[in-house]
């Protein structure tokens, strides 16, 4: 049981070590509760709850079946499920996106009798929601974090990232127009019926993420969110509350207590300071090859205060490895429970395509910072 647990929640496993060593460096205080970022934290639970009232109430699953009404072909099967991928994330985070859309894929394709098409698409689906979720403060904890850190406008911030979101989805539409006009039939097309119970949970989360959207713009105090948010949510749908990644906001939690603490010796607070200062987009690509993009925005802000060049770095980052992005686990897990035995074809599929699309997109990097 505990293999399974380190398993699934290994970054936080890894966060938690870190913490509770960085301690003896540095004993437990009042000052950890400073290193704590409880905005972010309450913006960040605020929004997985909603999302996750969302997906209850079937609203995501009802968009996407409305979407796949008149789809006739396999091109277009998979230009709506990539696009569906890239375009929510924006606003339901890169997490939410896959874990609603990856299953849909697998399905849709299983149905139409073109499942050999699963990894192509479901790598397709799991770039496009990393690179999707980056234009916006929204899209994924990193930037809501960076962006909240950094002190940017939301119109600076979109302004940075479009040139990249803008590239992507020129390359995905590229390569889904690779693919053949080969004829689909997918059944139980159309709409969910939702319930009048459900129409009206939907109204109450919709002001609500409008609620969060603006707390995210320092429109609202996030204290104000989350009195709106936590009570509403439980008297809509106490199991809701089942749905928000707890252990993503411990993880969180972990590493700034492990952050502060290691700033606190002077030796290694400087010599980090030394490798990330005018490296942050290099540094912010490598580092999350191997811990990810969110621990490595974490790690990486406290020791430079260039921030929107470690945004670009921490959002292209999430491209490469399958830890790259965490969000990649989730289209890995969906992927290897329907096709257990071509879970390493994945692999190589997702790690070829993923190198290309950072290449490009590094490549974009080069030739606007030489503007």
């Amino acid at each position: 049981m505990l293999k399974e647990f380190v398993k699934k929640e290994t970054v936080f496993v890894i966060s938690l070590l870190l913490a509770l060593v960085s301690m003896f460096f540095n004993p437990l205080g009042i000052e950890y509760l400073d290193n704590i970022d409880f905005r972010v934290l309450g913006i960040l639970l605020g929004l997985m709850l909603i999302m996750s009232g969302f997906k209850r109430v079937g609203i995501l699953d009802n968009i996407c079946l409305r979407l796949l009404g008149s789809v006739k072909n396999v091109r277009e099967l998979t230009f709506v499920l990539v696009m569906l991928s890239f375009f929510s994330s924006m606003l339901i985070t890169n997490d939410v996106a896959l874990v609603a859309f990856v299953p849909f894929a697998i399905y849709s394709l299983k149905k139409s009798g073109h499942e050999d098409k699963a990894i192509f698409v479901v790598v397709l689906q799991t770039i496009a929601a990393n690179l999707g979720s980056m234009l916006l403060p929204s899209g994924n904890p990193q930037n809501l974090y960076l962006y909240d850190l950094s002190g940017m406008s939301f119109v600076e911030f979109v302004v940075l990232l479009l040139p990249y979101a803008v590239t992507a989805l020129i390359m995905l539409s590229i390569c889904m127009i690779l693919v053949k006009k080969e004829p689909v039939n997918i059944h139980n097309k159309g709409k969910m019926k939702i319930s009048k119970k459900g129409k009206i949970f939907t109204v109450v989360y919709a002001i609500l993420f409008i609620m969060g959207i603006l707390t995210v713009c320092r429109v609202l105090p996030y204290e104000i969110f989350l009195i709106a948010a936590l009570p509403a949510m439980a008297i809509c749908d106490i199991r809701a509350y089942k749905g928000v990644d707890y252990f993503l906001l411990l993880t969180f939690v972990c590493f700034f207590i492990f952050i502060g603490n290691i700033r606190s010796i002077e030796i290694v607070r400087n010599t980090l300071e030394g490798i990330v200062k005018d490296r942050e987009t290099v540094t912010g690509i490598i580092a999350s090859q191997f811990i990810s993009n969110v621990p490595a925005a974490l790690m990486l802000s406290k020791f430079t205060d260039n921030y929107r060049e470690l945004i670009i770095g921490v959002d292209l980052g999430g491209l490469g490895t399958l830890i790259a992005s965490m969000a990649s686990l989730i289209s890995y897990k969906s992927y290897a429970v329907n096709f257990k035995e071509t879970k390493g074809k994945y692999v190589i599929q997702f790690t070829i395509y993923n190198i290309i699309f950072l290449g490009a997109l590094f490549g974009l990097y080069g030739l606007i910072k030489q503007f």
